[in-house]
């Protein structure tokens, strides 16, 4: 009787388990154990939210367990350069990335990966109010007496420092000098009614009411479109690439299992889901098959194409934050610089 009572309650506990929710396997999951920290920008947190659990699905990721870290990217540098554990790492521009390389933490050769080390790519864009009020169309128009514009904190955010050059580009390009160009960003900059840490905190800034005019990652509108947000933006005639950045960390214990992550984020599928929230993708077969979503506006160039020496010298002449082309902007506005 008393093995009879036994069995019914052990019947019991694995029927009250898979009506629970509670997962039985056959077999243990062959990547049982493994954990990887991903630690990224702020604004691809949606999109992981699709594509980790896609990885999970297929034989690399069955099993694999993540830790997820989202904030301004030149925070999250900073945060892992102090320690915090980061097996993958996507930031939002090289030179952040590059700080990671200097550190040790992450191979100086990353731009030698598959598309120049990038996962995404995006361009700046205006976020206005519903009906363009302010009648906001060129980089001209934020200048005007009156346009209160939100961007991120170039010395935090990573977004910000796209959306200083997107517009120091677009006045070069129009034919101003480099000295009217940095006229043009100091009367900008006294436009600029908000500075958040991050561009995920600038568009929650901007969807709470403030400004007239948001600078922004095209992805984040059309991310927000997506989640049901009220974002119309305008892709002015001159903008910029911007290209995120992704690599495994040396510091790693899983490099193996974060490599095949960071293949499969540049597989066309995962590609795809990026390109869903908003993201231009690097597989070029899937951005001819996003064509239409995301044109190529004439105006737009590279960060390469100013012939200002690339991320490596634009750093440190428009953000290094003690002597910098910004940092006597934001010193003249009341900004902060770190």
């Amino acid at each position: 009787m008393r093995r009879s009572r036994l069995a019914i309650a052990l019947a019991g506990l694995v029927v009250t388990g898979v009506v629970a929710g509670v997962a039985v396997r056959s077999a243990p999951a062959r990547n049982a154990g493994v954990t990887l920290s991903l630690v990224a920008y702020s604004t691809p947190r949606d999109a992981y939210s699709t594509l980790i659990p896609a990885f999970q699905r297929t034989p690399d990721g069955d099993g694999v367990a993540f830790t997820q870290s989202y904030g301004a990217s030149g925070d999250q540098a900073r945060a892992i350069i102090a320690g915090l554990k980061a097996d993958v790492v996507e930031l939002s521009l090289a030179p952040d990335m590059d700080q990671l390389a200097q550190a040790g933490i992450v191979d100086p050769k990353w731009k030698k990966q598959s598309y120049k080390g990038m996962v995404t790519d995006s361009v700046v864009v205006f976020v206005v109010r519903n009906g363009n009020p302010k009648h906001i169309k060129s980089w001209n128009d934020l200048i005007r007496p009156g346009v209160q514009v939100v961007t991120p904190n170039p010395f935090q955010s990573g977004g910000a420092r796209w959306n200083i050059m997107a517009a120091y580009g677009a006045w070069r390009k129009q034919g101003k000098t480099d000295r009217q160009a940095q006229a043009n960003l100091l009367r900008l900059f006294k436009n600029v009614v908000a500075q958040d840490k991050s561009a995920r905190d600038s568009v929650n800034t901007f969807l709470a009411g403030r400004g007239d005019v948001l600078l922004s990652y095209e992805n984040e509108a059309l991310g927000g479109e997506k989640k049901g947000q009220n974002l119309p933006f305008i892709v002015p005639k001159s903008t910029i690439l911007i290209e995120n950045p992704i690599a495994v960390t040396k510091t790693s214990a899983n490099k193996d299992k974060a490599n095949q992550f960071l293949r499969f984020l540049r597989t066309p599928a995962a590609q795809q889901v990026f390109a869903d929230w908003g993201y231009r993708p690097v597989v070029p077969s899937v951005l001819a098959k996003n064509r239409k979503k995301f044109p190529v506006r004439p105006g737009q160039f590279t960060i390469d194409q100013l012939g200002l020496g690339g991320w490596d010298k634009v750093q440190k002449r428009f953000f290094d934050p003690k002597s910098s082309i910004m940092s006597r902007i934001e010193s003249r506005v009341g900004g902060v610089t770190g």
